[in-house]
Formats: C-alpha cells, sequence, structure tokens
C-alpha cells in the first residue's frame, strides 16, 4: 500500500479543486505531510466524490472528519510550555455549526407565489355536512 500523499497547488483554486478545498479549510502546510495537515488527498478527494455537486455538503463531511480526528487530543503543560489544542477543536466545531446552519437555511424551500392557488384550502362552510340536511357538524 502506498503512503499517504498530501499536495497543494493554489493556482488550482478557480474551480471546485481539492486544492481549493485545502484553502478554505486552512489545510496548506503539506510539507510535513501527516504532522501539519489534518486530511490526505484520498480523503479530500473521497468526500468530494460523495457529494459532487454540493460543495457544501463535501466540506462539512471533511470538517466532520477533522473534528473527530482532533476531538481525543487534550491541552498539555510542561513546564513553561503549554498547548491547549481544546481550543482548535472549539474553532472546528464552530465552522461545522456554521455549515450545518448555512445548509439548512439553503435547503428550506422558498414559496413561489405563482404556485399558489388563489382559492383557499380552508374556507367558510367546509365542515358543514351537506348529506344530513344542511345542518352544521358539531363534534
Amino acid at each position: 500500500m502506498a503512503g499517504k500523499v498530501y499536495t497543494y497547488n493554489p493556482e488550482n483554486m478557480t474551480e471546485a479543486t481539492r486544492d481549493r478545498m485545502r484553502f478554505e479549510l486552512g489545510d496548506t502546510m503539506v510539507e510535513g505531510g501527516a504532522e501539519t495537515c489534518a486530511l490526505c488527498d484520498a480523503e479530500y478527494d473521497a468526500a468530494m466524490a460523495w457529494f459532487p455537486k454540493d460543495w457544501r455538503r463535501a466540506k462539512l463531511a471533511l470538517v466532520d472528519s477533522i473534528l473527530r480526528r482532533f476531538s481525543y487530543e487534550v491541552n498539555t503543560r510542561v513546564g513553561p510550555l503549554s498547548l491547549d489544542l481544546g481550543e482548535r477543536v472549539e474553532n472546528w466545531k464552530a465552522l461545522r455549526d456554521d455549515l450545518k446552519r448555512e445548509i439548512l437555511r439553503s435547503s428550506v424551500p422558498i414559496a413561489n407565489p405563482a404556485a399558489i392557488s388563489r382559492d383557499r384550502y380552508f374556507y367558510e362552510g367546509i365542515m358543514d355536512n351537506r348529506e344530513g340536511g344542511g345542518g352544521r357538524h358539531v363534534p
């Protein structure tokens, strides 16, 4: 099995490419491979293949993966050195929540006034019992 590949070319960001997704997520320090990148090229490609026509859903899948990957890391203090890795998780959570809200807002259908009938669905006398002598139906 070949090793994981980490590439980034900022010249390829004019279209919906892995490079653009890396840029939007800030995962561009590919020189260190797994030490500096959250995800490898194959993971980006897989998420984009799952949602080929929905950039935001692919991005959400990647953010969820990154969040799960970093969620086990804890804040560490060794002498004067302090690593607050919990802040990184909070930043990814905020991004995930923003993406979810954006996707939800875009998926809510907007009423088309031209498609709404002028006849009302509910009208005066809708509950009248016409077969039983014309009187009103009272439960």
